[in-house]
């Protein structure tokens, strides 16, 4: 294998469970190397400190916590995981933490060697006020992102949806995906909308000993307890996981092949749909699973 990938995530970690596997498949792919998690989205301190306080439980201090663009936003969904971070403070991260995450994003884009894998997996407010800031940074950069529906919506269904991560910052995602990035990578609703882990599988995950599968797991009961309030049927946390979209996108950081890939002209649209425009920007996207399964697997074995 090469040297690992320089990667920054950009996360909305803390409102839907899915964004801390994607943490826990990320901490343990090799393939990658973390030099920044930025928290993304409404309260962003809080979702810098399950950051920091998972970062730390990981034994991963070396990598620097920013703290993204917040927003007192009561429509946004309440803090799910707040109990996990009960008494932990930003100031008790043995790690670096920048109050001002965007410039941190912008600089560790900027003074890198080589080109660094932009991973985000939430709406796109700090990408966007990065590229406000700086607009060169897209063409030092490649980014990867769990945004989008393009054919099929959440649960498979037959239309497309206006995906959460689009549409909660319409201006930011148009102005991320119509920029000049060296490459541009999601995975839609289409292929992450049916991903979860049941039996077999989500046992070996549930029973894992390492560290970081079971800070993923407190995590998990945790958020399960805290009935998120868009979940149709309550999800039992030793039975099953809940749709794992986020982690689809890690993958795509550093590994297609188990996805079929397509590249289509996108847009975003006023109502925060994603349509195949021709004046749309060329993006790479996982629209089919060859091997729905293997994907299960994989995840499994990085966790495990």
């Amino acid at each position: 294998m090469s040297h690992p990938i320089p990667l920054i995530l950009d996360t909305d970690i803390g409102t839907d469970i899915d964004d801390t596997w994607a943490l826990a498949v990320l901490l343990r792919s090799p393939e990658v190397d973390v030099r920044l998690a930025l928290s993304a989205t409404g309260d962003t301190a809080y979702r810098a400190r399950l950051l920091a306080k998972f970062l730390q439980v990981s034994g991963r201090c070396d990598i620097p916590v920013g703290v993204g663009v917040y927003a007192e936003d009561e429509s946004l969904p309440r803090r799910l995981q707040e109990a996990w971070v009960q008494g932990y403070a930003l100031e008790d991260y043995p790690g670096r933490v920048h109050a001002d995450g965007v410039a941190a994003l912008i600089e560790t884009i900027l003074n890198a060697p080589e080109p660094v894998t932009l991973l985000a997996i939430g709406p796109l407010t700090n990408i966007a006020a990065a590229l406000e800031r700086e607009p060169s940074i897209a063409r030092r950069a490649h980014f990867v992102g769990m945004h989008g529906s393009i054919y099929r919506g959440y649960g498979g269904a037959p239309e497309a949806h206006a995906e959460y991560n689009v549409k909660l910052d319409v201006p930011a995602s148009r102005k991320v995906f119509s920029a000049d990035w060296l490459s541009f990578t999601l995975t839609p609703l289409d292929t992450c909308g049916l991903v979860t882990l049941q039996g077999e599988r989500y046992a070996a995950v549930r029973d894992s000993s390492h560290p970081i599968t079971r800070a993923l797991m407190e995590n998990v009961r945790l958020w399960c307890a805290a009935s998120p309030p868009w979940l149709k049927i309550p999800i039992d946390p030793e039975r099953q996981s809940s749709t794992l979209f986020d982690v689809v996108a890690v993958y795509l950081a550093f590994a297609d092949d188990l996805l079929e890939m397509r590249t289509l002209p996108l847009i975003v649209d006023e109502a925060g749909f994603t349509r195949v425009h021709p004046e749309g920007k060329a993006a790479r996207c996982g629209l089919a699973w060859k091997d729905l399964p293997a994907f299960e697997q994989w995840m499994v074995e990085r966790l495990r």
